[in-house]
């Protein structure tokens, strides 16, 4: 049954063969017992793909059941009382090194029975052609028919260096923005900032000589006077509180965005993917840490006229 799931998921028998360890001869071997066993065919195959037949179809959706069932009896058979295997996690770069990369740590040291793979990618992996058991995906909404959790909640702000403002003067109004070098992001805000003050929202066209798909690129170019960046608090909150970036505009709000984890199905969850969603909702939570004023208050930027 795994042989063949990993075939269906994968559409060929070398990667399935390759990510099983296995040659690929014994990955049609153990095909070919399947579908003795079943007493029909599961896949059509031919020289260039490879598909389901309609049995196959409905084998492929007991099968990942019965795996299921077999992991979650595995763990709560367990001598240890510990959930154990391996959780195949991605997010973007920015959240992956300043948080998750911490969160992991713990969690791995509060389950030593589970290990985890983490891959860093600025763009949104197919869960099933790429194996990944939760997807930390930051957005206003998600894309319909995702099955996922909240975790936390994203909020951003407008921010630039001290040097930055020294030359160039502080925005007084968002109108201000349009004449300053605007940092911009290619999923967020890349063209037009949205402000909001006393319920009415103010849209600003932006242009800068920097852009980019990850926010620590960003914040590092911010950071070193190369314009006025619209960032995630979770990124810059430290910053903010050292005096290397003030807030810009402060009396105004942007638009929140939630952390999720994404995951391919509640019914056939693991235990052990279950386990870390609870944690990062515990650990971060509505009011994550990176937004609490522990430290000391945020820098915000003086009326500074070049």
């Amino acid at each position: 049954m795994t042989v063949f799931v990993e075939v269906a998921e994968r559409g060929s028998l070398t990667s399935a063969a390759d990510a099983l360890d296995m040659s690929r001869a014994m990955v049609t071997r153990y095909l070919s017992a399947l579908e003795e066993w079943l007493g029909a065919r599961v896949l059509h195959r031919t020289t260039r793909r490879i598909s389901l037949t309609p049995a196959g179809e409905q084998a492929l959706e007991h099968c990942r059941r019965m795996l299921a069932i077999g992991q979650e009896l595995q763990h709560s058979l367990d001598s240890d009382g510990m959930p154990h295997g391996q959780i195949r996690v991605t997010c973007s770069t920015s959240f992956g090194l300043s948080h998750l990369a911490s969160a992991v740590v713990d969690f791995v040291h509060r389950y030593p029975g589970i290990s985890i793979d983490v891959v860093l990618a600025d763009r949104a992996m197919n869960l099933v052609e790429e194996r990944v058991d939760v997807a930390i995906r930051i957005a206003r909404a998600l894309e319909p028919g995702l099955i996922s959790r909240r975790i936390s909640v994203c909020r951003s702000v407008i921010c630039a260096s001290p040097g930055y403002l020294a030359r160039r003067g502080t925005p007084r109004e968002p109108q201000d923005l349009a004449a300053h070098a605007c940092l911009s992001h290619h999923y967020v805000g890349r063209s037009l900032w949205q402000l909001y003050k006393d319920g009415q929202a103010t849209s600003v066209a932006v242009k800068g000589p920097i852009s980019g798909n990850d926010a620590t690129l960003l914040a590092q170019a911010v950071r070193e006077g190369a314009g006025i960046g619209f960032l995630p608090t979770y990124l810059v909150a430290p910053m903010l509180r050292s005096g290397e970036l003030v807030a810009v505009l402060p009396d105004y709000t942007l638009d929140e965005m939630g952390i999720h984890g994404v995951y391919l199905s509640r019914k056939q969850m693991p235990l052990s993917v279950r386990m870390f969603l609870d944690f990062l909702v515990e650990r971060f939570g509505e009011e994550p840490e990176w937004d609490r004023d522990t430290d000391g208050p945020m820098a915000e930027a003086q009326p500074i006229h070049a």
